[in-house]
């Protein structure tokens, strides 16, 4: 009995089915790597700077009696900005001009005299000695009238300048001073400081380039007028144009860089010195790309992958080169073709050679105002006017 039962449950276990559950493929999601045209950008970051600035003060000195501006509105050039008083500087024109008359009398007088004794030089009544005296008189008196003209001019100019005017036009900043106070002329750096005018239209961005991307704009054969696209730290459109304006004449040797500038139109005034962008240049013509999505690009020490999966449905790894960013997707320079199906979702489950479930995604097109490739910038946080990268 006990061997029969022993040998009823050793059949039982031998005939029972060895199965195993089946572990089902990861799933995942791919796409054909979206084709477009393209133009390749570099991007710098930068600041605005006024393309002109003026510092105002006064040619003459004396008190303040007026302001005629309010502080910071927009003046036309030759604006009156402030009265100083003009009365010292009247006196003294009126002064100068009466001494302009006496020196036209004495003028007068003069060639009258020498006009008499040429008479009568014919009849030997007058030494040739005296004529000689008096024609140097006249034109004593002749140097003498020209010199009382020229303080007329002079003392003219000083009363023209005890109104201040302003040099350019632009926006104004605050009075420095107030009516009332005295100020010191001379029109050099002694002499007060009275406001600072910016000129908005046009304004300049300036900016600094690596050595890299310095030869790599003369390879390309980029030069002064150059088209360039800015956007403010609160834009998502470059929606401020302009033309490269300025090259420096060498780089920075501790540096290695190079300053440049923009020139962009700015008849609103929107735009004002100190503001923080980021610009754009194009570096090449349009040219048709391979874009896949920034976050499927896997990295290998010291190589960038994309996983692709094979005709079998196995993962492949692809060794690729990167170019620039468009929005959210990545341009790819080479190792990838456009029948690769790339594994846009589920990468982390992918290994290469293992086999995988598919499912078939797109890749979106980048939005109108990304619609441009662009090298990212690399600057750390303090960096406000250095070059992308």
């Amino acid at each position: 009995m006990l061997l029969g039962a022993l040998g009823g449950a050793w059949w039982l276990l031998d005939s029972a089915p060895a199965t195993q559950a089946a572990v089902a493929p990861p799933a995942v999601t791919v796409a054909l790597p979206l084709q477009k045209e393209v133009t390749e950008w570099d991007e710098f970051v930068g600041r605005f700077e006024a393309s002109r600035s003026v510092e105002v003060r006064p040619q003459v000195s004396g008190q303040i009696t007026r302001i005629h501006f309010t502080d910071g509105q927009f003046v036309q050039q030759g604006a009156p900005l402030f009265t100083i008083d003009s009365r010292p500087y009247r006196a003294a024109l009126a002064e100068a001009q009466a001494e302009v008359a006496r020196a036209d009398s004495a003028l007068a007088l003069a060639r009258d005299n020498l006009a008499r004794a040429q008479r009568l030089v014919s009849d030997d009544a007058i030494a040739p000695t005296e004529i000689d005296r008096l024609q140097a008189e006249v034109r004593n008196n002749a140097a003498m009238l020209a010199a009382a003209q020229a303080r007329v001019s002079s003392r003219s100019l000083d009363v023209g300048f005890t109104t201040v005017r302003a040099p350019i036009s632009g926006r104004i900043s605050d009075r420095r001073i107030d009516a009332g106070n005295l100020v010191s002329g001379g029109g050099g750096s002694a002499a007060t400081l009275l406001t600072t005018i910016n000129a908005v239209d046009p304004v300049y961005f300036e900016f600094t380039g690596s050595e890299a991307l310095f030869l790599k704009a003369r390879r390309e054969g980029l030069d002064e007028g150059t088209p360039v696209e800015i956007r403010l730290q609160d834009e998502a459109d470059y929606r401020w144009h302009g033309t490269l304006d300025f090259t420096d004449n060498g780089l920075d040797s501790q540096s290695g860089t190079i300053r440049a500038r923009a020139v962009v139109r700015n008849g609103e005034g929107f735009l004002a010195p100190g503001l923080f962008g980021r610009m754009r240049l194009a570096t090449g013509a349009r040219h048709e790309a391979l874009l896949v999505p920034d976050t499927a690009i896997a990295t290998d020490q010291t190589r960038k992958l994309l996983m692709v999966v094979e005709k079998d449905g196995t993962v492949a790894a692809r060794a690729v080169e990167l170019g620039p960013l468009v929005g959210q997707l990545r341009v790819i320079s080479g190792g990838l073709k456009p029948s690769d199906r790339v594994i846009i979702e589920g990468l982390q489950m992918a290994m290469p050679g293992q086999q995988v479930s598919v499912q078939t995604g797109r890749i979106a097109p980048p939005a109108a105002a990304d619609d441009a490739a662009r090298e990212g910038p690399s600057l750390p946080p303090a960096a406000s006017a250095s070059l992308a990268r």
